[in-house]
């Protein structure tokens, strides 16, 4: 009875040393909050708040099941990935509830963005438990003058039992999610060289006015292209088997590229297949005219200020004189570097320089493909030909509906679809005609029409072609008469001399 009595009169004590420092402290806290001026107590809480919030944090930490991990917004002299990572995944789980948000928008961004203020925190659930996030800002005292960077970082606290499929899974899954998010969020760019219209946006890769860029806001995408449907799968097939395969081009020794030649008439969208393989992947485009460059050196320059995850187009490369054959590349006593050369391009396609970055595509596009080099064509160079021909009745359907909003039409649609298959022509000039009318018959008699002259003309020409080939036979024919003529005139001279001879021999 008497320890127990100690005891008693010890919780006593206690409690009561408790009320009196709490007592104590809502007094204080009522005569700082009116009688200390605002300044002073900005610069005690900025100075001393998390200092007293880290110091009793530790304290109950050790009584507690809980952990918590900082996540800083720098790691070193650079940005930490985890943290970039956080505040783009948070923004999709902010609570309808919060009360205040921040709101940006970046050059990158398509659309505006929400995320967390200071102090407010999101509840994030995995695998079945839950992990609290909250963002934590420590302003600059302002008064002490000099540069001072404000501090940024989260807390992330969840129970310490579940620390390694934190570190092992969750984490790494809001890396993947974020890289996601950003990829959806962020405009496409088309880059130029020397471009007057630069959006600003410049990630440091791009060089000082080597390389300008604008929104590439093509609206195309695979839906909408008119091509067979079966070249069309193989195509996103391939960059979806490209853009997985990182571990297995380093696995089997190869840099991270992919090369295609798009091949055909004018016309027949291969323009548009690269803006909607852009769309597809999220990747900038660089768009490079070789006409424009004077030697492998300046080449090599504006080819490393290209990005990651980028697709280079060299549009019309049968144009261009000195990508025909290496074997005509003329003698000169200038060093390479001075003069822009096949063997240089292909150098940097798949020499050395092709490994001086990741996740790239280079297309080329050309009218005229037996007009290129062997050598720029082969595999690992152009890995996937994919020829851009005229318009098909699959590639019509495409057309009808994207402008029309119509999948038949019984009176036109079979006419139209047996002249297709008679004439060539591009999907340019059908939805040149598509686009004439709003009405969608009108629209498609007009198409019919077109379709009538180019099978007249087609008529027209065969028969050209028919009389030429009969003049020709003809032509033929009299030169084989005329020969056999003059053969008969020269054998009937011989025989007549021979008899003259043998004649004069018996006399």
């Amino acid at each position: 009875m008497y320890y127990l009595g100690e005891m008693q009169s010890t919780a006593t004590n206690i409690f009561s040393a408790y009320a009196s420092v709490a007592a104590s402290m809502m007094l204080f806290r009522s005569i700082a909050n009116d009688i200390v001026p605002e300044p002073i107590k900005t610069f005690f809480y900025s100075t001393f708040g998390h200092f007293f919030k880290h110091l009793f944090g530790r304290f109950f930490s050790k009584i507690s099941n809980k952990i918590t991990i900082v996540v800083d917004e720098q790691s070193g002299m650079t940005r930490n990935q985890i943290y970039d990572a956080a505040e783009i995944y948070l923004r999709t789980k902010i609570n309808p509830n919060t009360e205040r948000l921040k709101v940006n928008k970046s050059q990158k961004q398509k659309n505006i963005s929400l995320s967390m203020a200071k102090e407010e925190e999101v509840i994030d659930c995995f695998q079945d438990f839950e992990l609290k996030w909250q963002f934590v800002l420590i302003e600059p005292d302002r008064e002490r003058g000099g540069y001072q960077p404000e501090k940024k970082y989260f807390e992330l606290t969840f129970e310490k039992s579940h620390k390694d499929i934190v570190v092992n899974e969750y984490l790494p899954f809001i890396l993947a999610k974020a890289k996601e998010i950003k990829d959806e969020e962020r405009a496409v760019k088309l880059y130029t060289r020397d471009c007057p219209y630069d959006s600003g946006d410049d990630e440091g890769g791009n060089g000082a006015g080597t390389w300008g860029c604008i929104n590439l806001d093509h609206p195309v995408t695979f839906d909408k292209l008119a091509m067979d449907p079966k070249l069309k799968k193989s195509i996103i097939e391939d960059l979806d088997r490209f853009v997985r395969r990182k571990d297995y081009y380093k696995k089997v020794g190869k840099a991270w590229k992919r090369g295609y030649l798009l091949y055909g008439p004018p016309g027949t969208g291969k323009s548009s297949l690269i803006a909607a393989m852009a769309n597809y992947l999220r990747f900038d485009v660089y768009d490079l005219e070789l006409t424009s460059l004077y030697s492998n050196q300046e080449l090599r320059r504006i080819l490393l200020c290209t990005n990651n995850r980028s697709i280079l187009v060299i549009e019309d490369i049968d144009c261009s004189s000195q990508m025909h054959n290496r074997d005509a590349e003329p003698e000169s006593d200038e060093p390479s570097s001075t003069k822009l050369t096949l063997s240089g391009l292909l150098n940097f396609i798949d020499g050395l320089w092709s490994t001086c970055g990741d996740e790239r595509i280079v297309i080329f596009t050309t009218n005229h493909k037996e007009k290129l080099d062997p050598a720029l064509l082969r595999p690992g160079r152009m890995d996937m030909h994919i020829h851009m021909g005229y318009c098909t009745i699959e590639g019509f359907d495409v057309l009808a509906y994207n402008y029309l909003g119509i999948n038949d039409h019984p009176r036109l649609f079979p006419e139209i679809k047996g002249l297709i298959k008679e004439v060539e022509i591009t999907p340019a000039e059908l939805a040149e005609y598509l686009m004439r009318n709003e009405d969608a018959e009108l629209a498609l008699e007009g198409v019919l029409d077109l379709l009538k002259q180019k099978k007249e003309e087609k008529c027209v020409v065969q028969e050209a072609k028919n009389e030429s080939n009969d003049d020709s036979k003809v032509e033929k024919n009299e030169v084989v008469e005329s020969e056999e003529k003059e053969k008969k005139s020269k054998f009937g001279k011989l025989v007549s001399t021979l008899t003259r001879r043998s004649k004069s021999k018996r006399d």
